[in-house]
């Protein structure tokens, strides 16, 4: 049985997070382009992909800094 999430009252909005992710050796790579989201009113809206180059645990940590960088951005709501 599925359980579903009970909203409650004074809780953040609900979002998307769109995030693509794909390891590839180290000298495969030649550019890296924007993605595209196809929303549900008809737009679009580009997403920026990024390149993090390393060992996979330094490409783990600076994930992990990016994605705390980009909720700090993003603030709080």
């Amino acid at each position: 049985m599925v359980r579903r999430l009970k909203l409650v009252k004074g809780a953040g909005r609900k979002a998307t997070l769109v995030y693509g992710m794909r390891l590839y050796g180290g000298q495969e790579v030649r550019a890296v382009e924007d993605a595209t989201a196809r929303l549900a009113d008809g737009n679009a809206s580009r997403i920026t992909m990024h390149v993090i180059e390393g060992t996979r645990a330094q490409i783990r940590s600076q994930l992990m800094r990016s994605v705390d960088a980009f909720f700090e951005l993003l603030g709080q709501e």
